[in-house]
């Protein structure tokens, strides 16, 4: 099995969980589609939602590329630290916006390890180094 894969799954699973969520807040808050202001804790809830579908375009193609050129058990444990990186943020995003920091580096550091490894195998294939 190709680990990096099923981290990618859980990502996307991840994703549409806090999807969930957001749909969820705007009828308990009363945000009406397609409204994305209102309620306070809706609008935290999708903050998160969407800063982890920015953070999600640069991740899934970055470990599928890192695991393509390094060890797919390396890549998918890089992607469980984005993983527990996201659940922090998601958390602390909610209960106090400042207090997200956290949460934010260990998913987007991962991320960003992610894509220079990318760049690294790339290069070391094609004779670069």
């Amino acid at each position: 099995m190709n680990w990096a894969d099923l981290v990618i799954v859980l990502a996307l699973c991840q994703f549409f969980f806090f999807g969930a969520l957001v749909g969820q807040a705007r009828g308990k808050y009363g945000v009406a589609a397609p409204a994305v202001s209102g309620h306070e804790m809706f609008e935290r809830l999708y903050r998160v939602q969407m800063n982890t579908l920015e953070l999600l375009m640069v991740f899934v193609p970055a470990i599928a590329l890192a695991a393509k050129y390094w060890s797919p058990v390396w890549a998918a444990g890089l992607g469980v630290v984005y993983l527990v990186g996201r659940m922090i943020y998601w958390r602390t995003y909610v209960a106090n916006p400042a207090s997200r920091s956290l949460g934010f580096g260990l998913s987007a550091g991962p991320a960003l390890a992610l894509l220079v490894g990318a760049l690294v195998g790339m290069a070391r294939q094609g004779g670069l180094f």
